[in-house]
């Protein structure tokens, strides 16, 4: 009578490509229970109940896509759906996403201890991946719920949008308290963001033990300034599509947005600062000043894959419209820059499916003011990366680091983003010689467009899985959704 077999499942043949490593070495992984168990260089097939081969493919942890929007555009539950499945086309194993209250994602204001059970009910069984939500405390009272939500629903992260000030999703707002939801006699303004930042002191002098996961994003631009340039550009009236936009919400905005931000997180001991989605260098330099200025905060320097393949010469125009604007090549280039110089911390999609119709006016498709904010590219994250990243000399384990280990690190995902024994058994299966061309068709998205379409792009995703289960297939996705909602708020391994 033969033994039962130690292991659930072994992939063979893998060339695994670690965080914080300088090699990329060929073994076979053991799963047991979700987890990774044994890593090899052979396992006999004997131990497991399943063998798969990985054909010598390159293994990358599961991504960690930690920027991410869903909900905001379609029906919460049914762009989980949908949108999970993009996710795992691209080797995203873990979704973070952002959400608030105000106009979009529920549609409705309130207390968060009533919103976010209604968030959760929504989400469960939908996912394709496992996820979690960053929190923005958009009324006073979200301040006090902060604790709450970290020590009731695990969310260790929240997130301050800096140009709520005098602008909405898409265009200029006179009715912010409206948009938001809140009360008419409250502000969302820089002393709302002090209170929240002192909150977030007071959580992590309450959890000591737990503080290097507690963080607060931050959207930077600054209002007044988007105000007075879209006015001035569109009175002006010689500048057209991206072009017009990144002029209209220009790079100084981000940078003074970026010091005003870091001051208050100064002045509040305010520890664990992410500066979102740096467009610019004008914005990659103040983020990187302030390093200096402030060496006791710890900052994040976040970027998205958008802001690295696109520039403003796009002949997606509309479609690649989102906020903080696509820039010029020249900007690209500096983004490129810090990422080779390791001063980018990780890269995000900054997945916000928005369809076709609402995207762009039928009446008028080219006209970049008509235009909502946003596109989803979760499925290219990886890909992308990799891509155009090998061709400027970037090591696979870097990518790891700020695709998979960075993020889980800094948003108390311990058991996500690195390949070896006790860590969740998520993992991607890339093909490094195989290029393909993206095309929205092909794409798992209820989007319908990508402003992506017809890049060339070198490095496809042939599996991914999620806790030793294999979601995605040679372009299929595979069961069903078994995604599990993560809670941010335990002790590092």
């Amino acid at each position: 009578m033969s033994e039962t077999p130690l292991l659930d499942k072994v992939i063979k043949n893998v060339r695994v490509v670690r965080p914080n490593q300088h090699t990329i070495e060929k073994v076979d992984i053991g799963i047991k229970n979700g987890k990774f168990a044994q890593i090899a260089p052979q396992i006999s097939p004997d131990q497991t109940k399943e063998v798969f081969d990985a054909k010598n493919l390159l293994g990358f942890p599961g991504v960690v896509d930690a920027h991410m929007h869903i909900g905001i555009y379609q029906p919460l539950a049914q762009d989980a759906v949908s949108e999970s499945k993009a996710a795992a086309m691209g080797g995203v194993t873990t979704s973070l996403n952002y959400i608030r209250t105000g106009q979009y994602y529920l549609n409705k204001g309130g207390s968060y201890r009533d919103f976010f059970p209604e968030v959760l009910a929504l989400s469960k069984n939908n996912f394709y991946v496992d996820y979690s939500y960053h929190i923005a405390p958009i009324a006073s009272q979200h301040i006090d719920e902060m604790a709450m939500l970290f020590e009731e629903y695990g969310v260790s992260s929240f997130k301050i949008f800096m140009f709520y000030g005098g602008y909405g999703l898409h265009g200029l707002s006179e009715k912010q308290n409206l948009f938001l939801m809140i009360n008419k006699e409250e502000r969302y303004d820089f002393a709302h963001f002090e209170f929240i930042m002192r909150s977030l002191t007071r959580l992590m002098e309450e959890h000591p033990e737990k503080r290097d996961s507690i963080s607060l994003s931050l959207h930077c631009e600054v209002a007044e300034i988007l105000n007075a340039y879209t006015k001035i550009i569109q009175q002006e009236n010689t500048l057209t599509g991206l072009h017009a936009y990144s002029a209209a919400r220009p790079p100084h905005s981000e940078g003074l947005a970026i010091c005003i931000a870091s001051y208050l997180a100064h002045e509040t001991n305010c520890a664990n600062i992410n500066l979102l989605h740096l467009s610019s260098r004008k914005a990659m330099e103040a983020a990187l000043t302030m390093q200096v200025a402030f060496p006791h905060i710890n900052f994040r320097r976040e970027v998205t894959v958008g802001h690295l393949l696109l520039d403003v010469d796009t002949p997606n125009g509309t479609w690649a419209k989102v906020n903080p604007p696509i820039r010029p090549r020249a900007d690209v280039e500096f983004l490129w820059q810090a990422v080779l110089n390791r001063q980018v911390d990780w890269i995000v999609s900054d997945h916000a499916c928005c369809s076709a119709e609402q995207k762009r006016s039928a009446l008028e498709p080219n006209n970049i003011w008509l235009a909502k904010s946003g596109f989803g590219g979760t499925e290219y994250l990886l890909s992308g990366v990799f891509s155009e990243g090998s061709r400027r000399g970037m090591s696979y384990n870097h990518m790891a680091e700020l695709l998979a280990w960075n993020p889980a690190q800094r948003f108390g995902l311990f058991e996500k983003g690195d390949i070896a024994v006790g860590y969740d058994a998520d993992l991607v299966l890339l093909d490094p010689n195989e290029s393909f061309v993206v095309r929205a068709s092909e794409s798992q998205s209820q989007q319908g467009y990508t402003p992506f379409e017809g890049a060339e792009l070198i490095g496809k995703v042939k599996n991914t899985f999620l806790r030793g289960h294999l979601i995605y297939d040679n372009g299929e996705v595979v069961g069903s959704p078994t995604g599990q909602y993560l809670k941010r708020n335990a002790c590092r391994l």
